[in-house]
């Protein structure tokens, strides 16, 4: 199911991740997006960004993310969100996360809206 608008990839988004539904999470990324899953790491593409969203994944949690406030110039969308995720470590600890989203996304030439850059930590990523 694709996102007719900047705030229905967040939606998409959250509900494929809830479910671990890795596959659905990334048909919501460009082929070329960038994800920024911690400060000092990028990973580019599909392959690099499954990586990162699994082991996100891998913590079997709870995950919030909130209506997003938009930034929108035409086919391109700046979206911010505050998301937490609460889940369990490959070591059984309790393990809580929690970020400010600084996200980019693009209209596509079928009126669909991917990620063009996912930075789940916002300015917290730059160096």
């Amino acid at each position: 199911m694709p996102a007719y608008t900047p705030e229905e990839v967040y939606e998409l988004f959250s509900q494929y991740f809830s479910a671990a539904d890795l596959d659905s999470v990334i048909t919501l990324y460009e082929p070329g997006a960038t994800m920024i899953p911690q400060p000092g790491t990028i990973v580019s593409g599909h392959a690099g960004i499954r990586e990162a969203l699994g082991a996100f994944l891998a913590l079997k949690g709870e995950f919030d993310l909130q209506p997003p406030t938009v930034f929108q110039a035409n086919d391109i969308a700046l979206l911010f969100s505050k998301w937490t995720l609460k889940g369990t470590g490959s070591d059984g600890s309790a393990v809580e996360l929690a970020g400010q989203t600084s996200d980019v996304v693009r209209r596509q030439a079928d009126g669909s809206w991917l990620f063009v850059i996912d930075n789940p930590n916002g300015a917290a990523s730059v160096a």
